[in-house]
Protein backbone atom coordinates (compact mmCIF):
# COMPACT_ATOMS: atom_id res chain seq x y z
CA UNK A 1 0.00 0.00 0.00
CA UNK A 2 1.07 3.16 -1.01
CA UNK A 3 2.52 5.54 2.53
CA UNK A 4 -0.54 8.41 1.67
CA UNK A 5 -2.42 5.92 2.65
CA UNK A 6 -1.03 3.66 5.32
CA UNK A 7 -2.48 4.32 8.42
CA UNK A 8 0.26 5.20 11.39
CA UNK A 9 1.48 2.21 13.43
CA UNK A 10 -0.50 1.74 16.18
CA UNK A 11 -3.59 0.99 14.24
CA UNK A 12 -5.78 -2.47 14.43
CA UNK A 13 -7.44 -3.98 11.34
CA UNK A 14 -10.54 -6.05 12.59
CA UNK A 15 -13.32 -7.68 10.75
CA UNK A 16 -16.24 -6.87 12.96
CA UNK A 17 -19.33 -8.79 12.68
CA UNK A 18 -22.58 -5.85 12.59
CA UNK A 19 -26.31 -6.39 11.88
CA UNK A 20 -26.07 -8.99 9.40
CA UNK A 21 -22.78 -8.22 7.51
CA UNK A 22 -19.13 -7.98 8.21
CA UNK A 23 -17.00 -4.71 8.36
CA UNK A 24 -13.42 -3.77 7.86
CA UNK A 25 -13.04 -1.60 10.62
CA UNK A 26 -9.32 0.10 11.34
CA UNK A 27 -9.28 1.30 15.12
CA UNK A 28 -6.35 3.24 16.61
CA UNK A 29 -5.81 5.71 19.77
CA UNK A 30 -7.41 6.52 23.03
CA UNK A 31 -10.05 8.96 24.18
CA UNK A 32 -12.98 10.38 22.87
CA UNK A 33 -14.20 8.50 20.14
CA UNK A 34 -14.73 9.56 16.39
CA UNK A 35 -16.02 7.74 13.95
CA UNK A 36 -14.55 8.31 9.87
CA UNK A 37 -16.83 7.61 6.98
CA UNK A 38 -16.26 7.46 3.83
CA UNK A 39 -17.65 7.69 0.33
CA UNK A 40 -17.94 6.04 -3.19
CA UNK A 41 -14.45 6.37 -4.99
CA UNK A 42 -12.45 5.51 -2.33
CA UNK A 43 -12.55 3.41 0.65
CA UNK A 44 -11.57 4.62 4.43
CA UNK A 45 -8.01 4.56 3.72
CA UNK A 46 -9.11 8.21 2.37
CA UNK A 47 -8.96 9.27 5.90
CA UNK A 48 -5.31 8.46 6.52
CA UNK A 49 -4.37 12.56 6.84
CA UNK A 50 -7.24 12.99 9.83
CA UNK A 51 -6.66 9.58 11.40
CA UNK A 52 -2.96 10.40 11.53
CA UNK A 53 -3.56 13.84 12.94
CA UNK A 54 -6.38 12.40 15.54
CA UNK A 55 -4.79 9.15 16.83
CA UNK A 56 -2.88 11.48 19.77
CA UNK A 57 -6.39 12.51 21.04
CA UNK A 58 -8.83 10.21 20.49
CA UNK A 59 -10.11 6.61 19.48
CA UNK A 60 -10.32 6.97 15.86
CA UNK A 61 -12.40 4.12 14.11
CA UNK A 62 -12.82 3.76 10.22
CA UNK A 63 -14.78 1.77 8.69
CA UNK A 64 -15.12 0.29 4.83
CA UNK A 65 -18.60 0.86 4.28
CA UNK A 66 -20.77 -2.70 3.61
CA UNK A 67 -20.01 -3.89 0.06
CA UNK A 68 -16.83 -1.45 -0.08
CA UNK A 69 -13.61 -1.53 0.19
CA UNK A 70 -12.38 -4.77 2.20
CA UNK A 71 -15.84 -5.49 4.00
CA UNK A 72 -18.30 -8.08 3.06
CA UNK A 73 -20.41 -7.82 0.01
CA UNK A 74 -23.69 -8.47 0.88
CA UNK A 75 -26.63 -9.31 -1.75
CA UNK A 76 -28.21 -6.32 -0.01
CA UNK A 77 -28.56 -3.80 3.02
CA UNK A 78 -27.22 -0.88 1.05
CA UNK A 79 -30.19 1.61 1.80
CA UNK A 80 -28.03 4.04 3.99
CA UNK A 81 -30.70 3.32 7.14
CA UNK A 82 -29.87 -0.46 7.40
CA UNK A 83 -26.03 0.82 7.11
CA UNK A 84 -26.38 3.07 10.26
CA UNK A 85 -27.68 0.13 11.93
CA UNK A 86 -23.97 -1.14 10.74
CA UNK A 87 -22.29 1.92 12.19
CA UNK A 88 -24.39 1.20 15.63
CA UNK A 89 -23.00 -2.67 15.68
CA UNK A 90 -19.21 -1.51 14.77
CA UNK A 91 -20.09 0.80 18.17
CA UNK A 92 -21.03 -1.80 20.11
CA UNK A 93 -19.02 -4.04 19.45
CA UNK A 94 -16.09 -2.08 20.25
CA UNK A 95 -18.18 -0.74 23.32
CA UNK A 96 -17.78 3.05 22.22
CA UNK A 97 -21.54 5.13 23.39
CA UNK A 98 -20.50 8.05 21.56
CA UNK A 99 -18.86 9.63 18.42
CA UNK A 100 -17.76 12.64 16.65
CA UNK A 101 -19.52 11.94 13.44
CA UNK A 102 -16.75 12.68 10.47
CA UNK A 103 -18.65 11.67 6.61
CA UNK A 104 -17.62 12.46 3.32
CA UNK A 105 -20.08 11.93 0.02
CA UNK A 106 -22.06 8.61 0.34
CA UNK A 107 -20.44 8.53 3.75
CA UNK A 108 -23.09 11.51 4.65
CA UNK A 109 -25.84 9.53 3.49
CA UNK A 110 -25.11 6.50 6.25
CA UNK A 111 -24.21 9.68 9.10
CA UNK A 112 -27.30 11.50 8.47
CA UNK A 113 -29.04 7.78 8.96
CA UNK A 114 -26.93 7.18 12.19
CA UNK A 115 -27.25 10.54 13.84
CA UNK A 116 -30.96 10.76 13.00
CA UNK A 117 -31.40 7.36 13.94
CA UNK A 118 -29.11 7.14 17.40
CA UNK A 119 -29.04 10.96 18.15
CA UNK A 120 -27.53 10.08 22.20
CA UNK A 121 -24.76 8.68 19.83
CA UNK A 122 -23.56 11.59 18.04
CA UNK A 123 -21.75 14.42 19.80
CA UNK A 124 -20.85 16.36 16.44
CA UNK A 125 -21.34 15.97 12.96
CA UNK A 126 -18.88 16.94 10.33
CA UNK A 127 -20.30 16.33 6.91
CA UNK A 128 -18.23 17.19 3.30
CA UNK A 129 -19.48 17.54 0.08
CA UNK A 130 -22.50 15.64 -1.13
CA UNK A 131 -25.84 16.01 -0.78
CA UNK A 132 -28.47 13.76 1.51
CA UNK A 133 -31.64 11.82 -0.64
CA UNK A 134 -34.73 13.66 -0.42
CA UNK A 135 -33.30 16.97 2.33
CA UNK A 136 -33.56 20.33 0.89
CA UNK A 137 -32.78 20.82 -3.11
CA UNK A 138 -32.41 17.04 -3.47
CA UNK A 139 -34.99 17.19 -7.00
CA UNK A 140 -32.78 19.79 -8.13
CA UNK A 141 -29.31 18.85 -7.66
CA UNK A 142 -30.08 15.50 -9.28
CA UNK A 143 -30.63 17.66 -12.61
CA UNK A 144 -27.05 18.47 -12.62
CA UNK A 145 -25.44 16.18 -15.47
CA UNK A 146 -22.64 15.52 -13.75
CA UNK A 147 -24.23 13.32 -11.79
CA UNK A 148 -25.46 10.90 -13.86
CA UNK A 149 -24.01 8.05 -11.94
CA UNK A 150 -26.82 8.53 -9.34
CA UNK A 151 -29.05 6.65 -12.00
CA UNK A 152 -26.50 4.29 -13.57
CA UNK A 153 -26.19 0.88 -12.74
CA UNK A 154 -27.59 -2.74 -13.28
CA UNK A 155 -26.27 -5.95 -14.74
CA UNK A 156 -25.64 -4.52 -17.81
CA UNK A 157 -23.83 -1.53 -16.99
CA UNK A 158 -21.71 -3.84 -14.54
CA UNK A 159 -20.69 -5.89 -17.53
CA UNK A 160 -19.86 -2.03 -19.32
CA UNK A 161 -17.44 -1.56 -16.19
CA UNK A 162 -16.08 -5.13 -15.84
CA UNK A 163 -12.56 -5.00 -16.10
CA UNK A 164 -12.38 -0.96 -16.76
CA UNK A 165 -12.58 -0.09 -13.34
CA UNK A 166 -10.01 2.43 -13.41
CA UNK A 167 -11.48 3.89 -16.34
CA UNK A 168 -14.77 4.49 -14.93
CA UNK A 169 -13.86 5.51 -11.77
CA UNK A 170 -10.66 8.13 -13.80
CA UNK A 171 -13.69 9.86 -14.71
CA UNK A 172 -14.67 11.18 -11.11
CA UNK A 173 -11.39 11.60 -9.74
CA UNK A 174 -10.83 13.58 -13.00
CA UNK A 175 -14.33 15.75 -13.56
CA UNK A 176 -14.87 16.43 -9.01
CA UNK A 177 -11.18 17.87 -8.54
CA UNK A 178 -10.54 21.11 -8.99
CA UNK A 179 -6.85 19.84 -10.37
CA UNK A 180 -7.05 16.20 -10.85
CA UNK A 181 -3.50 16.06 -10.78
CA UNK A 182 -4.08 16.42 -6.82
CA UNK A 183 -5.56 12.51 -6.97
CA UNK A 184 -2.30 10.71 -7.38
CA UNK A 185 -1.27 7.93 -9.39
CA UNK A 186 -0.61 5.63 -6.47
CA UNK A 187 -4.28 6.23 -4.65
CA UNK A 188 -6.05 5.35 -8.26
CA UNK A 189 -4.57 2.49 -8.68
CA UNK A 190 -5.21 1.52 -5.09
CA UNK A 191 -8.43 2.19 -5.09
CA UNK A 192 -9.35 0.91 -8.92
CA UNK A 193 -7.92 -2.46 -7.39
CA UNK A 194 -10.25 -2.58 -4.80
CA UNK A 195 -13.11 -1.83 -6.76
CA UNK A 196 -11.75 -4.41 -9.22
CA UNK A 197 -12.41 -6.97 -6.57
CA UNK A 198 -15.32 -9.89 -7.49
CA UNK A 199 -18.77 -8.19 -6.67
CA UNK A 200 -17.23 -4.49 -5.60
CA UNK A 201 -18.50 -2.89 -8.27
CA UNK A 202 -22.03 -4.43 -8.11
CA UNK A 203 -22.22 -3.51 -4.23
CA UNK A 204 -21.15 0.27 -5.25
CA UNK A 205 -23.80 0.02 -8.02
CA UNK A 206 -26.40 -0.39 -5.16
CA UNK A 207 -25.45 2.31 -2.87
CA UNK A 208 -26.99 4.50 -5.60
CA UNK A 209 -29.53 2.29 -6.52
CA UNK A 210 -31.10 2.77 -2.79
CA UNK A 211 -31.19 6.83 -2.93
CA UNK A 212 -34.80 6.94 -4.05
CA UNK A 213 -35.61 4.06 -0.79
CA UNK A 214 -32.89 6.51 1.24
CA UNK A 215 -34.74 9.83 0.04
CA UNK A 216 -38.42 8.17 1.37
CA UNK A 217 -36.21 7.00 4.64
CA UNK A 218 -34.80 10.84 4.69
CA UNK A 219 -37.98 12.32 4.77
CA UNK A 220 -39.83 9.57 7.37
CA UNK A 221 -36.41 10.40 10.11
CA UNK A 222 -36.81 14.36 9.29
CA UNK A 223 -40.49 14.31 10.60
CA UNK A 224 -39.41 13.25 13.95
CA UNK A 225 -37.61 16.46 13.98
CA UNK A 226 -33.73 18.54 13.06
CA UNK A 227 -30.64 17.18 14.01
CA UNK A 228 -29.80 18.89 17.77
CA UNK A 229 -26.32 18.57 17.55
CA UNK A 230 -23.64 20.77 16.24
CA UNK A 231 -22.80 20.26 12.68
CA UNK A 232 -20.08 21.54 10.36
CA UNK A 233 -20.84 21.19 6.77
CA UNK A 234 -17.78 21.62 4.50
CA UNK A 235 -17.94 21.83 0.83
CA UNK A 236 -15.04 22.19 -1.66
CA UNK A 237 -15.35 25.76 -3.25
CA UNK A 238 -14.99 24.28 -6.62
CA UNK A 239 -18.03 21.30 -5.64
CA UNK A 240 -20.43 22.31 -3.11
CA UNK A 241 -19.59 24.90 -1.42
CA UNK A 242 -21.63 26.75 0.63
CA UNK A 243 -24.75 24.25 -0.73
CA UNK A 244 -23.16 22.08 2.19
CA UNK A 245 -24.22 23.94 4.52
CA UNK A 246 -27.28 25.46 2.61
CA UNK A 247 -28.58 21.40 2.64
CA UNK A 248 -27.73 20.90 6.56
CA UNK A 249 -29.89 24.13 7.31
CA UNK A 250 -32.68 21.76 6.39
CA UNK A 251 -31.41 18.89 8.51
CA UNK A 252 -30.03 20.37 11.53
CA UNK A 253 -30.79 22.99 13.76
CA UNK A 254 -27.11 24.06 14.53
CA UNK A 255 -24.82 24.79 11.09
CA UNK A 256 -21.52 25.91 10.76
CA UNK A 257 -20.65 26.54 7.25
CA UNK A 258 -17.47 25.71 5.98
CA UNK A 259 -15.81 26.35 2.59
CA UNK A 260 -12.45 24.83 1.44
CA UNK A 261 -10.49 27.43 -0.82
CA UNK A 262 -8.80 25.40 -4.71
CA UNK A 263 -10.43 22.19 -3.56
CA UNK A 264 -13.04 20.55 -5.91
CA UNK A 265 -14.90 17.16 -4.11
CA UNK A 266 -11.34 15.22 -3.25
CA UNK A 267 -11.43 17.43 0.25
CA UNK A 268 -9.21 15.11 1.35
CA UNK A 269 -6.97 14.77 -1.48
CA UNK A 270 -6.70 18.09 -2.46
CA UNK A 271 -6.41 19.97 0.12
CA UNK A 272 -5.81 17.75 3.02
CA UNK A 273 -4.25 20.47 5.83
CA UNK A 274 -6.67 22.91 5.22
CA UNK A 275 -9.21 20.04 5.62
CA UNK A 276 -8.15 18.43 8.28
CA UNK A 277 -7.35 22.14 10.13
CA UNK A 278 -11.36 23.10 9.49
CA UNK A 279 -12.47 19.75 10.74
CA UNK A 280 -9.85 18.95 14.35
CA UNK A 281 -11.02 22.93 15.34
CA UNK A 282 -14.68 21.77 15.27
CA UNK A 283 -14.27 18.87 16.99
CA UNK A 284 -12.13 20.62 19.34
Amino acid sequence: MPDALSFPEGFELRDIAAKGTTLHVRIGGTGPAVLLLHGYGETGDMWVPLATDLVSRHTVVVPDLRGMGLSARPEGGYDKKTQAHDMAGVLDALTIEKVDLVTHDIGNMVGYALAAQYPERVARFVIMDAPLPGIGPWEEILKNPLLWHFRFGGPDMERLVAGRERIYLDRFWNEFSADRTRFSEASREHYAALYAQPGAMHAGFAQFAAFDQDAIDNKALLARGKLAMPVLAIGGAMSFGPTMAAVMRFAAEDVTEGVIADAGHWLMEEQPAATVAAITAFLK
